[in-house]
């Protein structure tokens, strides 16, 4: 790993060191958010090492602290999810041969790594960039959520520290900067609408997911044919 690791570019290796400061910040948030909600310290650990993907397990624990049922989280987190599979077809032949080493590659697979990974100009850089920024994210976000999950335990009173408005807000955050998109914004509309109109009768977490139904609202209009003059295409 040391090797890959000196393979990058000094630019590249600097970028990576700032990504997993941020990510282990956001997994101190993280952490601490769970804990302050009333849920174990052990879930963030536990949440971050098995699923290890920061959108997924704050939308579960988001879900589960607003009174939902696990089942409606674990639909949440896994519908989140789904954007990582065309990402791992994209880099899915870097991970190289043999089960166990495809496994632990594609454990690795988040935004920041593909992110990092399709920058690099030839097949040994982006694999070099591929292994060493998601074995480096994923010591820093579970360090961070460790961090987090103990600090949120050891504080006299969380709900002093307005924790149960960080979770929407981090969530927010996250979206926000695929807003640019005219048919992101539709869909984020749409949904926001649906959710807010089912929350109110529906138990928790069911909004959430049939707020998954603008996505429908981003889906491209069918355009009529084309005719030439005289009506022939």
């Amino acid at each position: 790993m040391r090797s890959l690791w000196q393979s990058l570019p000094a630019d590249v290796r600097r970028a990576v060191v700032l990504v997993c400061a941020a990510d282990a910040v956001v997994g101190a948030a993280f952490g601490a958010l769970t804990v302050g909600a009333g849920l174990p310290l052990w879930l963030p650990v536990a949440l971050s090492l098995a699923v290890f993907a920061g959108a997924a397990q704050f939308l579960f624990v988001g879900v589960i602290a607003a009174g939902g049922t696990p089942l409606s989280a674990v639909a949440a987190g896994l519908l989140v999810n789904a954007r990582l599979v065309p990402l791992g077809l994209a880099v899915g032949d870097l991970l190289g041969p043999g089960w166990l080493r495809r496994l632990a590659g594609a454990h690795l697979l988040v935004d920041e790594t593909v992110a990092f990974t399709l920058a690099q100009g030839t097949a040994g850089a982006r694999r070099a960039a591929y292994w060493t920024c998601g074995a480096a994210l994923f010591v820093c976000w579970n360090l961070g959520v460790l961090a987090g999950a103990f600090g949120g335990a050891l504080a006299p009173d969380t709900a002093d520290l307005g924790l149960d408005a960080a979770f929407p807000a981090v969530l927010l955050a996250l979206v926000l900067p695929t807003l640019a998109d005219g048919a992101t914004r539709r869909a984020a509309l749409v949904g926001a609408v649906i959710a807010v109109a089912t929350a109110l009768v529906l138990p928790a977490g069911v909004p959430v997911l049939l707020a998954l139904l603008g996505v429908l609202a981003a889906l491209p209009g069918r355009r009529p044919p084309q005719t030439t003059q005289g009506g022939f295409p």
